[in-house]
């Protein structure tokens, strides 16, 4: 595959792209599972702008399974309490050698290689008192018993009025880095929001010496008033609980975009969560192994909704087996140009089940607009041109299927299936003679 005609903007004016290991994968994604995945990346994506590769959550829990986490997990860790992959799923990581290897092999594809962590230090850790690198302070001394996850037991918060607390983030990060690691999805951050621990592990990032990315989760009842907060201190931000191949979970999205979309940029991406597509469930936390339960409709119409709110596009769907619509709809670059080259993105109207939001290309020319239906069945759509910023004299082409469309001159009409959506290109030099 050819790159796009229009190149790419730098990485930081555009929102992060990859692959994350959970919806497929859950706690239990192995060293071979995440290189054919990379191998997949490199082939059929990274033209396309995807180039991260994220292992998700408990890659240092040796019996690790699906549907849930095993209380009392037997976490592989160093003897500073840091957490080292588990050998049984990571051969490479064997006699200390971490992630190093693997994020060697990634990089060596031209791609970045993430990974998934959790708030706090290990339980197991402050168990057995083990010390803090650099310090003369044990685990023990630097955590807060009383700050828990809710939902996955491995680790204890950290008391940030103890100076031990930012040494053993800094610990973490810096073995990171030394281990090549370019992205860090840091999770049970945002619910509750953690703001003394968000601003620790941004602190222990930058004095890593290394660009690593952060990505903050979960987001339920994410809130606007944290904003400064965020830029200053992440590279995304969740805004949501974990979203699945369920249409009432993609539904939930169009207004917390909407509250989201006008301060995208830059300085920090509103994450509206993984992509459910493809094949996922193999061993996963939710659900068997399967394809995405989404109709291809409402596969276009999350990624049309993902593409016109510029949130960043993590595939959750294992890319080797997926099937080839799914790839297809991944490496649409008309269709990515909206995620790469927008501005101004907005929703301008919601009735009933009616949605349309649009956005300026970075060019000063063109224009965006996409067209969601929300009903139950098939729907014949009449827009009114000026609803979506449009003249009687542009040509406008739908992006997914790469068509040039018709226009009256004051509507344009689009016959949307059940829960469908349409993405156009608006330019007065497309108009067709």
């Amino acid at each position: 595959m050819t790159r796009p005609a229009r190149p790419l903007p730098a990485r930081r004016l555009r929102p992060p792209m990859g692959w994350n290991s959970w919806d497929c994968y859950g706690t239990t994604v192995t060293e071979q599972e995440v290189l054919a995945n990379a191998e997949f990346m490199r082939e059929h994506l990274l033209p396309h702008g995807w180039d991260t590769v994220v292992v998700d959550i408990q890659w240092y829990e040796p019996t690790a399974r699906a549907h849930g986490y095993n209380p009392d997990a037997p976490l592989v860790l160093d003897g500073h309490g840091r957490q080292l992959p588990a050998p049984n799923r990571f051969p490479s990581a064997t006699a200390g050698a971490g992630f190093g290897p693997l994020a060697a092999r990634v990089h060596a594809m031209g791609l970045r290689f993430g990974l998934h962590i959790m708030r706090g230090i290990p339980r197991r850790a402050v168990e057995a008192e083990l010390p803090v690198l650099g310090t003369e302070f044990t685990a023990a001394d630097v955590a807060d018993t009383d700050s828990v996850c809710a939902w996955n037991s491995d680790n204890h918060g950290l008391d940030h009025d103890h100076p031990g607390a930012q040494a053993y983030y800094d610990s973490q990060v810096a073995q990171f880095a030394a281990w090549g690691v370019d992205f860090v999805k840091a999770d049970d951050m945002l619910f509750p929001y953690h703001e003394r621990e968000i601003a620790a592990y941004a602190r222990a990032i930058e004095r890593s010496g290394r660009d690593i990315e952060l990505s903050l989760s979960p987001g339920t009842d994410m809130s606007l008033a944290r904003l400064d907060h965020l830029r200053e201190h992440a590279t995304m931000w969740r805004v949501c609980d974990d979203l699945w191949d369920r249409w009432e979970d993609v539904e939930a999205q169009f207004a917390r975009m909407a509250r989201w979309a006008p301060s995208q940029g830059p300085r920090g991406w509103a994450d509206a969560d993984m992509l459910p597509l493809g094949h996922i469930g193999i061993r996963a936390e939710r659900g068997t192994d399967r394809q995405s339960a989404l109709t291809l409709p409402e596969q276009v119409s999350l990624l049309t909704l993902w593409l016109v709110s510029r949130s960043p596009l993590m595939m959750g769907g294992d890319l080797p087996t997926s099937p080839p619509e799914t790839i297809e709809l991944l490496s649409n670059d008309e269709a990515l140009d909206v995620l790469w080259h927008s501005t101004g993105n907005q929703e301008v109207l919601r009735e009933r089940d009616l949605v349309l939001w649009t956005a300026r290309d970075t060019d000063g020319h063109a224009r965006y607009a996409a067209v969601f239906s929300l009903a139950d069945e098939e729907r014949r759509v009449e827009v009114p041109l000026g609803a979506i910023g449009a003249t009687p004299r542009d040509g406008v082409r739908e992006l997914w299927t790469r068509t040039d469309t018709a226009h009256d001159g004051r509507h344009l009409v689009a016959v949307l299936p059940a829960h469908g959506a349409a993405l156009y290109r608006l330019a007065e030099d497309d108009r067709r003679e």
